[in-house]
């Protein structure tokens, strides 16, 4: 009898003791956060062969997780659905929503990095406006995929592996909002989305990657010097909505049609998208200095790709157009929306400009 009491208190004792080995080795990983906003990484086609076509976003989080178990061996690992959505429609509501919630989790003790899915049409937008309005040095990445989750060649599953990775790892601290797909560990302010189909799409042109997922280790090379996250002064913790600012993409023979119905339709800012170093076509500069005369805030940006946009005709500045620096324009979108939450001097736009 007492043999039996003595095997049974053992066998309690050694199941007490498995259960905090294993207490134990989930307490040692990090804690990380998936938010799922939908996408290409999340989608869902006819066919195994199928890279176009597909149905994004079909897919909820859980299944993402589920199919790359392999992310439970570097965090601890649970996740939340944003929204549903093919990224091409993403909208500043989800923006807010995003930076919001973010914020919220990072605040937290238990919650030592984010991981965010998300199609890749607006996916360095995304980045840069968390980039600018996330108020933690914790990590938070961003990932998705060219290839929905049924195709045989799928590449998010590696994706969030590798970002699940880049989240949990101390390299990846401090370095602002990073994007991370195909081995490669981007910057959100500069990356940028370079190809129509290719899983080597984000690249940062001429200014390069900050870092690689080595075999499955994250190495950062090189670090922004750019001011981001924790440092910025944008807050959207109180706001519901962002200022109404559009692109209008300069071309040869261009005309002040979008321009008059821009300031028609109230916006408060324009990007200008020019030829070369931010030109204007004369027929639009006439319409964007009578927007500026009438307190809309016009941003020269560049069609080009690569480049700074810096002072060049004397007739931009006497009509007070603000240089876009080496923002493209859909990023130069983001950062003008912010600033004019904050101020409308444009001198102290200028300087966010340079700062950002």
């Amino acid at each position: 009898m007492k043999s039996r009491v003595s095997v049974i208190l053992m066998t309690m004792a050694m199941m007490l003791l498995g259960v905090q080995c294993a207490f134990a080795a989930a307490s040692d990983k990090p804690n990380v956060k998936i938010l799922a906003t939908g996408g290409t990484i999340a989608g869902s086609a006819a066919s195994d062969t199928a890279t176009t076509g597909y149905k994004a976003g079909a897919l909820g989080i859980d299944v993402l997780i589920n199919a790359v178990p392999e992310v439970k061996n570097y965090a601890n690992v649970s996740g939340e659905q944003i929204c549903s959505i093919d990224s091409k429609d993403m909208t500043n509501d989800i923006w807010l929503k995003l930076s919001k919630r973010c914020n919220e989790l990072l605040s937290r003790g238990d919650v030592n990095g984010i991981v965010i899915t998300h199609g890749t049409d607006t996916l360095e937008e995304t980045a840069y406006f968390l980039n600018l309005t996330v108020k933690s040095n914790k990590p938070v990445v961003i990932t998705g995929a060219m290839r929905p989750a049924t195709a045989i060649s799928a590449d998010g599953p590696m994706n969030l592996l590798n970002a699940v990775r880049v989240a949990a790892s101390p390299k990846a601290v401090g370095h602002g909002v990073l994007v991370v797909l195909n081995d490669q560990i981007n910057g959100a302010r500069d990356v940028t989305k370079t190809n129509t189909t290719s899983v080597d799409t984000f690249k940062t042109p001429e200014l390069g990657a900050l870092g690689y997922v080595n075999d499955g280790v994250p190495e950062i090379y090189r670090d922004s010097t750019r001011i981001h996250t924790a440092k910025t002064e944008f807050d959207v913790s109180n706001l519901s909505e962002l200022p109404y600012v559009k692109v209008i993409y300069g071309t040869a023979n261009d005309d002040s049609l979008f321009v008059d119905a821009a300031i028609k339709a109230g916006v408060k800012g324009i990007i200008y998208a020019g030829t070369g170093n931010g030109s204007v076509h004369k027929n639009a500069e006439a319409a964007l200095a009578k927007a500026t005369a009438a307190g809309i805030v016009v941003v020269r940006s560049s069609r080009v790709g690569t480049g700074s946009v810096i002072p060049a005709e004397q007739s931009y500045i006497d009509e007070h157009f603000i240089d876009g620096d080496s923002l493209n324009p859909q990023k130069a979108r983001i950062l003008l929306q912010l600033a004019l939450t904050k101020t409308h001097d444009l001198k102290a736009i200028q300087d966010m400009f340079h700062k950002y």
